[in-house]
Parts: C-alpha cells; sequence; structure tokens
C-alpha cells in the first residue's frame, strides 16, 4: 500500500530503518566500503551502488577475492565504521517524531548488527527503542522481510497495520514484502532511484497525531 501525499492515514505503529532514516551515516558508510575496497583493488563504485540497506556480510560476500575469511573481512568494514563518528547525526525530524511516538509503538529495523545499532544511536543522541532487530538478530536480511515482520508481531500488530520509513532499495522492497505502509526518504538516494513510492526529503516532512486508536500520519511529500 501507499500512502497519499498531505492525505491524514492511519497505522498503529512505525518502523524505521536506520542508517539514512533516523540517523546520517553516509561519510563512515562511504569511507569504510572505499578503505576496504582500495585494500582488496575492488571499484568502490560498484560496491556503494549496492551496499546501502544490506547486511555487510551480504556485500562483503559478492565483492570479497576467492580465498579470503569472510567474517574477518566484515569485522575490518565494520570496525572501521563504527570507529568513525565524523558527520553521524540525527536526521532532520528524527528527535521530534520519535518523542511524539509512545514507546511501544515503534521499533528500529536495522541491517547493522544489534550492538553496533546501539551505538549508533547513542553517537546520533536520539534515545535507544524498546525494541531493535539488528543484523544478528534474523536469519534473512533485507530485502527479505522478516526483520520488519518480526517487529511487527513483537510491538502485538499485523505488518499491515504498521509503517515502514526506509531510505533505500532492499529496505523498501522488504516493507513492501512485509504488507505494511511505506515511505522512501531521499536522504541517501535520488526520487527516481525509489520509484513507487510517496518521497520525503526527511522526517521533517512527517507529523502523528496519537490517540487510543492508533497514529494518524501526515507526510507531505511529492
Amino acid at each position: 500500500m501507499k500512502p497519499a501525499s498531505d492525505i491524514p492515514f492511519r497505522v498503529r505503529a512505525i518502523l524505521f530503518d536506520m542508517d539514512g532514516t533516523l540517523i546520517d551515516t553516509k561519510g563512515p558508510v562511504e569511507r569504510a566500503w572505499r578503505a576496504w575496497a582500495a585494500h582488496h583493488g575492488i571499484d568502490p563504485d560498484a560496491i556503494l551502488a549496492v551496499a546501502h540497506g544490506r547486511r555487510t556480510i551480504e556485500t562483503v560476500r559478492r565483492f570479497a577475492p576467492a580465498g579470503l575469511d569472510i567474517e574477518e573481512q566484515v569485522r575490518m568494514v565494520e570496525d572501521r565504521y563504527i570507529n568513525d563518528a565524523d558527520g553521524v547525526v540525527a536526521v532532520p525530524g528524527a528527535r521530534e517524531l520519535l518523542a511524539a511516538l509512545p514507546r511501544n509503538r515503534w521499533a528500529v529495523v536495522t541491517s547493522a548488527p544489534h550492538g553496533m545499532a546501539e551505538t549508533r544511536i547513542r553517537q546520533a543522541g536520539l534515545p535507544l527503542p524498546d525494541l531493535l532487530i539488528g543484523a544478528d538478530d534474523v536469519s534473512q536480511g533485507k530485502p527479505d522481510p522478516e526483520g520488519y515482520r518480526s517487529a511487527a508481531v513483537k510491538l502485538g500488530f499485523d505488518p499491515g497495520e504498521t509503517l515502514v520509513f526506509e531510505d533505500a532499495p532492499p529496505g523498501l522492497e522488504a516493507g513492501h514484502a512485509a504488507g505494511a505502509w511505506v515511505i522512501a526518504l531521499t536522504t541517501t538516494l535520488r526520487p527516481d532511484e525509489l520509484a513507487g513510492n510517496l518521497c520525503l526529503p526527511d522526517l521533517s516532512a512527517v507529523r502523528v497525531r496519537v490517540d487510543e486508536d492508533g497514529l494518524e500520519i501526515v507526510a507531505t511529500g511529492r
């Protein structure tokens, strides 16, 4: 389902991606992958064209030269990423939107490992969610819908009653496959790369009203 711009619609809970959705981590993400690519003589642009929104292990498996220890390569990328906090800030509107939501009405579903996600959320000065689904909490990463389905059920709702915010195609596909409402943020990619979704520049374009029946959402997008 696709909500219409400027027309209020209702959901029971909101499920957020993390990188590029709640937190601007584009700098550390790109620097980590470029460093790893340079180390192995791989085209970094080819990696960055598909890495956003996916678990590190899936991208490493796709690009690592034969014979390398995949787990070791994942640690190399993720250690560089998490130790680089330069430019890590909350996406505009994230802090205000989270503050407006009851804690049992939102969760984070991310392709980052659970502990790493908690560190990033703290670095950005955002509240830790009561429910966080990380890369190590699922058997299949995005675009598989497992993470979003699991988060909805753990909050006590059907996935079709939830709204997913995402910034990259794998996550958008996962949200749709879960049966959720889906809104794309153009914080990482252009609107034409996120075709088929309502696109918003960031979370400052979202207003929410909480009542006993759930959440009324107004999104001003294009």
